[in-house]
């Protein structure tokens, strides 16, 4: 499969062999739904907490004498029977991990790959590299190659001070690497937009 390349003005530059392994297969829509899944899963942070009666504050002392007064024995004012006391079987902070096989994750991953080629929403620049930190001029960029209002994922693969600079305050546009992307971010965009430098690893990542 070819993939056209262009420069940062739109033009077309020369192109690029894309491995019909990983941009050609039969999208698996169920593996795509359990790695997204598990990727969401794995994003909780499971810091949820209540308090029980040995956390709340107060209650050390007996409310009242154990007999005589004709109402319901007490031992403390922090009894889960009470206003203000603990909490039963409320949510305690633990960890949610969902470990996905590789070859699902892998099979997640060409399955959306190929989804967005035949759909025409991979676009591959010749390099994202910019000279300025400014937001603006990579809003100028998005307006040239007429992605302004459009929600972007965008592929390199290294750290690009400017580039990670200027799209920090854009809500639309996710910076990954591409070694790193995930199915959850090739997903959550309308286009992929990736350098060509990360088509390659992406070839050579998921063509195992």
């Amino acid at each position: 499969m070819k993939l056209d390349i262009i420069n940062l003005k739109g033009s077309k530059v020369s192109d690029i062999t894309a491995n019909n392994n990983v941009f050609g297969v039969e999208p698996n829509n169920g593996v795509v739904r359990q790695a997204v899944l598990s990727e969401m899963t794995n994003m909780r942070q499971g810091t949820h907490s209540s308090k029980n009666r040995a956390n709340v504050n107060g209650g050390g002392k007996k409310p009242w004498k154990q007999k005589g007064r004709g109402v319901a024995r007490a031992g403390t004012i922090r009894s889960p029977l009470w206003k203000g006391g603990g909490t039963v079987f409320g949510p305690e902070p633990h960890r949610y991990n969902h470990k996905l096989p590789k070859k699902i994750s892998r099979l997640a991953r060409c399955s959306v790959l190929s989804s967005k080629a035949a759909e025409g929403n991979i676009l591959v620049v010749e390099s994202l590299a910019i000279d300025s930190h400014k937001t603006s001029i990579f809003v100028a960029v998005l307006e040239t190659l007429k992605l302004k209002n459009k929600k972007l994922t965008l592929l390199i693969t290294g750290y690009n001070e400017n580039l990670d600079k200027s799209v920090r305050n854009l809500k639309n546009v996710n910076l990954v690497e591409a070694k790193k992307v995930s199915t959850y971010d090739l997903i959550d965009c309308d286009v992929l937009v990736t350098d060509k430098d990360s088509v390659k690893i992406l070839n050579d990542l998921l063509s195992d």
